[in-house]
């Protein structure tokens, strides 16, 4: 059986030589080396020097993450946490990087083979432009972002995301890359169970690893992933295709898509909103209650808005906005998504934050009780624990119902 930290191959995947799965497993060793024995380090340092300094410089201890900051990046061991950081993400992408050039001319070819037998639907419009806070910038040092073509039907950096995320993620992503969406749908199955979307959308999907899971948990609904970028939604319909899934996907702006209105019951994200922008982040939730029909729901999933969290993990978490291209990141957590979600016209007492538990942990857990019902229960019913890569072993999600008796009284007015 496939240990759950194990990738699972598939038809689009870049197959690394010997050489280059021993490079790459490197990085995934030494990423979970800094998480698991440098990142502690950072506790008694900062309680033990940085607070008692801080106090005396300005009679009071640190009030938020940035007067942490600001005394931390004096200390050589964060400097030395840091510098890490950096070098294992740069690192895992360029020792990824030399697999995905010597097969790119079999890889392209491959996901237009398996694009030309899937009777789902790739969209890619010509003259489409996409948006600036996504080309600016090679987001979390991803080597040409989401959109850089360097070939005709290009899917080089979809291949590029699709390796490099398992890495960064050293395996918590499971072994498909998918443990948000199979994490969110195991939360509909346990708290919604009557719910059943006929039209499914996922916004910013990049290479479709989320999306995949709600086609095997609701497999007569229409799904659809869209993202900005062409060569990953050209990557994502072809693995959809190589993995047995028929699903849509298409290069669309979440802030205004070409569908009607009200047609998804059930539209989703997976850590999309940190890399998009304070102008972006309120014309989504617009045109997710635009696209939703009444009873139907938005659920974003991403890490937590800082005051859900103490500042020294509000510092931690804040790392990637200075160090990983993730200029957004520490902006969007302290948005007021409630408000943004009223005003984009859902009702207040219909929108919640809740944990979805990591489905990769629970499976974890099931393994070691003998895949009981009750180990998997103790997994999902912990409380939430931050932590820089994961949250602890849930995912935060945010939903909000759009409510069909809301939806009548605005037709009756």
């Amino acid at each position: 059986m496939l240990n759950t930290f194990q990738q699972l191959t598939h038809p689009v995947l870049p197959t690394p030589t010997h050489d280059e799965a021993a490079r790459q497993e490197f990085t995934k060793s030494f990423k979970n080396f800094i998480q698991q024995k440098l990142l502690p380090g950072l506790t008694p340092v900062y309680r033990n020097r940085v607070v008692p300094a801080f106090e005396r410089a300005h009679g009071r201890p640190p009030a938020d993450r940035r007067d942490i900051r600001s005394a931390m990046v004096r200390e050589l061991y964060f400097q030395h946490y840091a510098a890490a950081n950096r070098i294992a993400q740069e690192l895992l992408w360029e020792s990824t990087n030399v697999t995905v050039d010597r097969q790119l001319p079999e890889l392209n070819a491959k996901a237009a083979e398996l694009s030309a037998k899937t009777a789902a639907t790739l969209d890619i419009p010509a003259g489409f432009v996409p948006p600036r806070y996504v080309t600016a910038v090679d987001i979390h040092c991803m080597p040409g972002g989401y959109t850089t073509e360097v070939a005709k039907d290009d899917i080089s950096v979809g291949a590029l995301y699709d390796r490099g995320v398992y890495l960064y993620a050293m395996g918590y992503m499971g072994p498909l890359n998918d443990d948000m969406g199979r994490s969110v749908c195991n939360y509909l199955k346990r708290r919604i169970p009557d719910f059943k979307p006929k039209r499914i959308l996922d916004m910013g999907c990049t290479v479709g690893h989320a999306t995949l899971p709600y086609k095997e948990l609701f497999p007569d609904a229409e799904v659809w992933g869209i993202d900005v970028g062409a060569p990953v939604v050209r990557y994502a319909h072809a693995r959809a295709a190589g993995l047995g899934l028929e699903v849509n996907f298409a290069q669309m702006n979440a802030e205004e898509t070409r569908f009607p209105d009200g047609h998804f019951d059930l539209v989703v994200s997976h850590i999309l909103l940190h890399e998009t922008s304070a102008k972006a982040m309120p014309r989504i939730f617009q045109e997710c209650h635009r696209l939703l029909a009444p009873g139907g729901y938005m659920i974003h999933a991403d890490l937590p808005p800082f005051d859900l969290m103490d500042p020294f993990t509000q510092f931690i978490l804040d790392n990637e906005t200075w160090y990983n291209n993730e200029p957004f990141w520490g902006a969007m957590r302290e948005m007021n998504q409630y408000d943004l979600a009223e005003r984009a016209g859902f009702d207040r007492a219909e929108v919640k934050f809740d944990t979805a538990p990591m489905a990769v942990m629970e499976f974890a857990a099931q393994a070691a009780a003998g895949y009981s019902e009750e180990a998997a229960t103790a997994v999902a019913d912990r409380e939430f624990a931050a932590g820089e890569y994961a949250p602890g072993g849930g995912w935060e999600v945010l939903i909000a119902h759009k409510s069909a008796t809301a939806a009548l009284n605005k037709d009756a007015a």
